[in-house]
């Protein structure tokens, strides 16, 4: 169970990148947004880096199952185009997309992951987010979000994330532990010491 709770939660990951990226390739980053290049935030002492980019794990893994991933998406629209570059994309007449992260809501949030958890389990795990709550952190706006999900005979899963927003890169960090994990207070220890810049 502690293995495929590594693979899943790369998987959501994945899925919240993807749940930015759809049609970003021509969107326009929002305007009203401060630009950061960096999200930053001490490991508790009981978490070590892993082989996958971005994600530690509790060094006391495969019995404790407590994981940090931290991921970015960059739209790469901060990227100037020369002449050539921007004729080209005309001439495709791609449609423009307007990036919308600023307006997720607790509905798309929570039917995006229940999806791809039901779909990588093969049943439904009852995926819930119990709060989707609007953040700030050093002016950047984001969100909170708590949600659990359990699979047929397994341990009650618990995540905790922050995504936080920015004019061309949203960053998250994803607390994730099982039901007798032990971590909690390293958690909300962690969780203090997020800063975006």
């Amino acid at each position: 169970m502690k293995k495929r709770f590594l693979g899943l939660f790369m998987a959501l990951a994945m899925t919240v990148m993807a749940m930015l990226s759809i049609n970003t390739v021509n969107a326009y980053a929002e305007e009203d947004l401060k630009e950061a290049t960096c999200c930053s935030f001490v490991v508790p002492l009981q978490f070590e880096p892993s082989s996958e980019k971005g994600l530690f794990i509790n060094k006391e893994h495969p019995m404790e199952s407590s994981t940090i991933q931290y991921s970015v998406y960059y739209n790469g629209l901060d990227v100037v185009l020369t002449n050539r570059e921007k004729a080209a994309l005309a001439e495709h007449n791609e449609p423009k997309v307007t990036d919308k992260s600023t307006e997720l809501t607790k509905d798309i949030y929570q039917e995006t992951i229940a999806a791809a958890y039901n779909s990588e389990y093969g049943e439904d795990v009852g995926y819930s987010v119990s709060s989707f709550d609007k953040i700030t952190i050093d002016g950047y706006p984001g969100y909170k979000i708590e949600a659990s999900f359990q699979a047929a005979d397994q341990e009650k899963i618990y995540q905790t994330v922050y995504m936080l927003l920015s004019k061309y890169r949203t960053f998250t960090v994803t607390f994730q532990r099982a039901e007798d994990d032990e971590c909690q207070d390293a958690f909300s220890e962690c969780q203090s010491t997020i800063h975006v810049q």
